[in-house]
């Protein structure tokens, strides 16, 4: 009966404070899980195969980037979401240990919130490519308009999960209702699938548009220079993995929009199953989906034609030097003749 009048007293702060300290003192062995931060024991092989798949991300990665040296903002933008992702599924390793932990459960609450907004930001500098690979008259918006528009946006939507995430490990440190910073961070999420409905809406519009124009001038309708590129299964396969990375980052994102709602004690966050699906599952899949379809390797045949380019213009200025000489030699000659 003192557990329960310990969880159901009439002050909100003063019952977040009372359940800290009553958690503070609990193990396995003498509290119910219901009563951890999670009411549940996270699982230990489903957080480790997480913690393995975005480690191998995360390597994969910094590998590409060395192979391909393109899309540098990109390559940035997920190994620091993957880093965040391997702290956070760390945190939940750790509250497999001790589900009343407060530090793990921390750790693993802000770090995979705020960790696929920095891929997000992946996604939007990769659709500027795509639409120069296509051609420019297809997008109602400049190609170099949608990085400008959507990385503002992103990073206002990390600013805020940050900041919230920031206050609510301060006051759930201090023994505080964290529902301050709880709020914050979910205007953070919210924004972020506010955000990324309209660039999925725009991709929509640049597809539909790009596909009327085909049927009414056919090839004239597209970039000539990126023809090669946009045949070649390497970038079919890469406008595909792009699709599905975004779509799990969406579905993601609503789903901790709605878990978050709730607060700290509310009915999502404390089912597993939802959070192993929605969360881990979605985001591990659109990693790597970019991991399989690089964008650095993918295009790497629209950077090989400038290059091809460059190196037969260098060759016929060669070429023009090799024969300027011998003219002079003849010129040469012939004054010598006329001397003569």
């Amino acid at each position: 009966m003192d557990t329960l009048r310990l969880f159901q007293r009439a002050s909100p702060a003063a019952n977040y404070t009372a359940i800290t300290d009553y958690r503070n003192q609990c193990t396995l062995d003498t509290c119910p899980l219901s009563q951890s931060y999670y009411a549940y024991r996270p699982s230990l092989p489903a957080n480790a195969l997480f913690l393995a798949l975005f480690s191998l991300s995360l390597l994969c990665f910094l590998v590409q980037a060395l192979l391909s040296r393109r899309f540098v903002g990109f390559t940035v933008a997920l190994v620091c979401g993957c880093i965040l992702e391997v702290v956070g599924y760390a945190g939940r390793v750790i509250s497999y240990i001790n589900p009343f932990d407060q530090n793990g459960f921390l750790i693993q609450i802000c770090c995979l919130t705020i960790a696929p907004a920095f891929m997000a930001a992946g996604l939007y500098l990769c659709l500027s490519r795509i639409v120069n690979t296509f051609g420019r008259e297809n997008s109602r918006i400049a190609p170099l308009s949608y990085p400008r528009i959507f990385i503002p946006c992103d990073v206002a939507s990390l600013l805020l999960q940050a900041i919230g995430g920031a206050m609510a490990s301060i006051a759930s440190h201090q023994n505080k209702s964290p529902d301050n910073g709880d709020h914050i961070m979910v205007a953070g999420l919210a924004f972020q699938v506010f955000t990324l409905l309209i660039f999925m809406l725009l991709c929509a519009d640049f597809a539909i548009k790009t596909l009327r124009r085909m049927r009414t001038m056919g090839e004239q309708a597209l970039d000539p220079t990126h023809a090669k590129l946009r045949q070649s299964w390497s970038f079919k396969t890469f406008l595909v993995a792009l699709a599905l990375a975004t779509v799990c980052i969406f579905i993601r994102s609503v789903y901790r929009v709605a878990e978050l709602s709730e607060g700290w004690e509310g009915a999502l966050i404390k089912n597993q199953n939802l959070f192993i699906g929605l969360e881990g599952v979605m985001v591990v899949v659109a990693v790597l989906a970019l991991n399989a379809f690089h964008p650095g390797l993918c295009f790497r045949e629209g950077y090989d034609l400038p290059l091809k380019r460059i190196k037969s213009k260098k060759s016929k200025r060669s070429d023009v030097e090799k024969e300027s000489p011998s003219r002079d030699e003849a010129g040469s000659e012939n004054a010598v003749i006329s001397e003569a």
